[in-house]
């Protein structure tokens, strides 16, 4: 098991690196620019909140005239993609800019709760004016697994344990969710307009997907707790 967990690791270790490797210019671009990490941290949250408010104005026009709006849930997806990237670029400015600060830690953790809360309840709310009950049922289970994930790492680490583990992390939640929202949308536009098929429940699945394996992370993190308190204990 801890071999299986240590391959996990080294491989997100890697496609980290990677993915510094690439944005390292642009990050050090903003840098000259006088970009603060602060700052990047607030344009991905507004990034975030514009996607929201997509999902919501397709769910509400959706409610108006009858049809799914799919051009707006493509357009929300690709907002979400693209304003999250500020989430891996606001800790590399802070490293390379020699900015990081306890606070920026803490900004950058408040409004990536921000962030899900927001385009998770944007997506449930075009679920319910699209008249699509059950998907905005597990996308609110979705969104409160979201939350625990982040709760319980913070409530252990409060206590002095490292609480990392779990497969959906952010990052898997936030493609997941974005890659879903894509794939909804174009399919949606791209199906004949007799097509008996409905391209939200595209949307449906990977909510599901986010609401089981976030839930259950949120479990693992709790019981890797407790065996942490019970070795301390010992000790």
């Amino acid at each position: 098991m801890k071999t299986a967990k240590s391959a996990v690791k080294a491989k997100r270790d890697w496609l980290q690196q990677l993915i510094y490797v690439v944005i390292n210019p642009f990050v050090r671009l903003l840098i000259r620019m006088g970009f603060t990490p602060n700052t990047v941290t607030t344009i991905g949250f507004l990034g975030n909140v514009a996607a929201a408010a997509v999902f919501c104005a397709a769910g509400y026009e959706a409610s108006i005239d009858g049809t799914p709006h799919y051009g707006l849930i493509t357009w929300g997806g690709a907002l979400i993609i693209i304003f999250s990237l500020f989430d891996m670029l606001d800790g590399q400015v802070a490293r390379l800019g020699n900015m990081a600060t306890t606070f920026g830690a803490m900004y950058d953790s408040v409004l990536d709760r921000y962030c899900e809360m927001l385009t998770l309840g944007g997506i449930s709310y075009y679920m319910i004016m699209t008249c699509h009950p059950i998907g905005a049922l597990i996308t609110f289970i979705a969104l409160v697994g979201s939350l625990m994930v982040s709760y319980v790492r913070a409530r252990a680490e409060g206590l002095g344990i490292e609480c990392k583990i779990g497969f959906m992390q952010r990052p898997e939640r936030v493609v997941v969710t974005a890659v879903s929202a894509l794939a909804c949308g174009i399919t949606g536009q791209s199906l004949a307009p007799d097509s008996s098929f409905d391209a939200v429940c595209i949307l449906t699945v990977a909510m599901g997907i986010i609401a089981v394996f976030a839930n259950l992370t949120a479990f693992a993190r709790l019981g890797h707790s407790k065996r942490e308190m019970q070795k301390k204990e010992k000790k």
